[in-house]
């Protein structure tokens, strides 16, 4: 998909802001680009997209030297998505997703459908549409603007911090989103961030740079276990290698494997008696084919019991759920940042295979920080 050869940008002076990279990008991956400021991350990107031109070397993109590429068409090939995202404020919402799909002479109902259906992607609504950037909130307008480039379908698409401006809440959102949506689409992402945990959490490798040579470039599980050196185990920080222990990596090793599950044409009487035998308050809801539903809990139960008789009646939908293979310190992380006492696992056709509770972390957390090595080794999750 992409590759550099050796290239080096050298600015007057001598001064290498990049030196000598070369490496490769396969079609669908999310590659994070991270280090310190000056590190030359910002330009490695933008020379993919020639608005930096390489000094030495060469970038191939699908074996096509860009040098031999148009710089407007080949923009016009990659999408482009900043911190600042830029949207045009006399643009409605739909002019400004649908952008790049004008120049390249789309037709306008095609435009229109295409600048509706990636609202859905983004839960947004067809009415955005006609509304403009100052009547969305910051998290919308950044959503659109990684939907505007979208919206030609590039297979590729370079992000510069897009989402260091929103609050650590909304911020959270929309990596989880985004991550959802890229795999989703299968893009090829090429994402600079200074966020260490930013990167951990969404890149499938990541290119650790100083000073524009390329210090390490691994996936994140094989950074944290074995940083390249000194530098790379600074920057990563004590506390996130204590965490990254080997043999506890995904929340299907640490999961109960049978959580309390209910059908939704159970009575609400019989649900509070599995409540009672099972010494729990919240009860996840399955259909027949054990797919999650949502919830109910002692207090759903207690404001509805007089005018609801089965579970279905009451349940509440908007449940948090993770899918097998989640990270377990991505889990950590939804724990501190939503409060939230349980998420349920599930597979990828949203089968219930499981549940993580804060109790099931309590032995990881203690084991990464002091090592002890009880409960989660011996297979015992309260």
């Amino acid at each position: 998909m992409l590759k550099f050869d050796h290239v080096s940008k050298i600015y007057k002076k001598g001064k290498r802001a990049v030196d000598d990279l070369t490496f490769e990008i396969e079609q669908g991956e999310f590659i994070v680009l991270i280090g310190p400021s000056g590190c030359g991350k910002t330009t490695t990107m933008k020379m993919i997209n020639r608005l930096i031109e390489p000094t030495e070397g060469n970038i191939y993109l699908n074996g096509e030297n860009i040098l031999d590429i148009d710089p407007v068409k080949l923009r016009r090939k990659i999408g482009y998505v900043i911190q600042q995202i830029g949207l045009f404020p006399h643009m409605t919402i739909e002019q400004n997703i649908s952008l790049v799909p004008r120049l390249l002479k789309w037709p306008e109902e095609k435009r229109r459908e295409r600048a509706k259906s990636l609202l859905t992607l983004v839960d947004m609504t067809p009415d955005f549409l006609d509304r403009f950037p100052f009547e969305l909130s910051g998290g919308q307008q950044q959503r659109i603007g990684v939907l505007r480039a979208l919206a030609a379908d590039q297979p590729l698409i370079l992000m510069d911090e897009p989402f260091g401006a929103l609050d650590p809440i909304t911020r959270d959102s929309l990596q989880s989103e985004f991550k959802k949506l890229q795999q989703k689409l299968g893009k090829t992402i090429v994402f600079v961030t200074h966020d260490m945990d930013e990167a951990l959490k969404l890149a499938d490798r990541i290119a650790i740079m100083k000073e524009g040579r390329l210090i390490q470039f691994d996936t994140p599980d094989e950074i944290l276990r074995n940083p390249a050196n000194t530098f790379v185990e600074e920057f990563i920080g004590k506390e996130r290698l204590a965490q990254a222990r080997p043999h506890i990596q995904t929340v299907d090793q640490i999961m109960n494997q049978a959580p309390v599950a209910v059908n939704g044409d159970v009575s609400l009487t019989d649900a509070i008696k599995i409540m009672k035998n099972r010494r729990v308050d919240t009860l996840l809801v399955i259909d027949e084919e054990r797919k999650l539903e949502g919830y109910i809990d002692v207090e759903n139960i207690d404001i509805n019991r007089k005018k609801a008789k089965v579970v279905s009646e009451i349940v509440q939908r908007d449940i948090y759920a993770v899918k097998t293979g989640t990270l377990v310190r991505d889990t950590i992380r939804k724990f501190l940042n939503k409060g939230i006492k349980y998420v349920p696992v599930v597979d990828d056709e949203h089968h219930l295979v499981g549940i993580v509770t804060r109790a099931n972390l309590v032995d990881v957390v203690y084991d990464s920080i002091w090592g002890e090595g009880n409960g989660v080794e011996n297979g015992v999750h309260s």
